[in-house]
């Protein structure tokens, strides 16, 4: 495990995005049967996703959520000075997507800008990369973390192990330089070998995409998940994480305000939950309503069920995202009050709607 501290570094606000169009048990039911949609729905906690049309990439509901983020700070595009994409949904092999949204949000020139190819854990590697980075950049000491994944898009909607689970959504966080912050203490980790139990095979430079080629299996260009091994690899690996960078902070897990882990599955975070000692009220269950969202599911579940205590207050925080790859990251971390923590909808023009009660 490597394992890093940050100081300096604030969070001063998350805006999450998702698309208008939802998909409930109704229509999960239609597709493979009621007995199926309500058995999936009762053994993972997922009831419905929202979804993308087509044509929506990743970085629409991001720069969506980055100018709502912006405009309730205050901030001016002119202030940030680094811009770090975490997705594996870009919109185009090449450019980065990084580069795509500095252009649409009218960032510098002089701002940094790059992708981070990351899913489950991406969330909390995207914390560390930019909060690493940013001290050493001067300016006006502002990074945007965007972060989320369109995997509907990946999806064969009629694969009964991943279309009920996966939904779409994007968020952008804003992050300064403070001398007065608390640390951010971050536990990192990889094992390549749980690659082949995660991951779209075909449509890229290994496996190109051909006319008349599968769409599943392990040559296609669908996405691939061995459920029995994620959960797994979970079980053995994120624990002893998690127990580290509790100690690292000098915290028990009495001293968690919330838990908010990756929103896989209702039933994998209850057993994480039990491993380290949290209890049902400091765990965050936000996924019922959106599935699993890949690297956007931590920040999406801290405007879902956190908004309140973090625009309030200050909080203290345990993440931790574990999955494809294998990868995994954890963060200890004090946040709030938040200039902003909202979850915000996006039409099929890009357009936001007001914020939801």
């Amino acid at each position: 495990m490597t394992q890093a501290r940050l100081t300096g570094i604030a969070l001063r606000g998350i805006v999450s995005a998702v698309p208008e169009r939802h998909e409930g048990e109704a229509e999960l039911a239609a597709r493979f049967g009621a007995d199926a949609a309500r058995r999936i729905a009762e053994a993972t906690g997922i009831r419905g996703r929202h979804l993308v049309p087509e044509g929506q990439c990743t970085s629409d509901l991001a720069v969506a959520a980055a100018e709502r983020l912006m405009r309730r700070l205050g901030w001016s595009p002119d202030d940030i000075d680094l811009l770090v994409f975490v997705s594996q949904t870009h919109d185009h092999i090449l450019p980065a997507t990084a580069c795509l949204a500095q252009k649409r949000l009218g960032l510098p020139k002089g701002c940094a800008a790059f992708d981070l190819s990351l899913g489950c854990s991406g969330y909390v590697y995207g914390l560390w990369a930019a909060g690493g980075l940013l001290p050493t950049l001067g300016g006006r000491g502002r990074a945007l973390l965007l972060a989320g994944d369109t995997t509907s898009r990946l999806l064969d909607a009629d694969d009964r192990s991943v279309a009920p689970l996966f939904g779409d959504a994007a968020t952008a966080t804003a992050l300064e330089l403070d001398p007065a912050a608390p640390p951010l203490h971050v536990d990192l980790g990889t094992d390549g070998a749980g690659a082949p139990y995660l991951i779209v095979p075909g449509g890229a430079m290994r496996r190109p995409a051909e006319a008349g080629a599968p769409r599943t299996g392990p040559e296609g260009d669908r996405l691939f998940m061995d459920g029995t091994q994620v959960f797994a690899f979970t079980l053995r690996e994120v624990p002893g994480a998690i127990r580290a960078t509790l100690e690292r902070a000098g915290w028990t897990a009495a001293d968690v305000d919330a838990f908010v882990l990756h929103q896989a599955n209702e039933m994998m975070i209850r057993r994480l939950g039990q491993k380290v000692g949290a209890t049902e009220a400091q765990l965050v269950l936000a996924l019922a309503a959106h599935g699993n969202t890949s690297s956007a599911s931590i920040p999406l579940a801290m405007t879902e069920a956190l908004a309140g205590p973090l625009t309030a207050g200050r909080r203290k925080l345990l993440l931790s995202g574990f999955g494809v790859g294998w990868s995994w990251a954890t963060a200890a971390l004090e946040a709030g009050p938040l200039g902003a923590c909202e979850t915000v909808t996006v039409d099929a023009a890009g357009r936001i709607a007001e914020p939801r009660p």
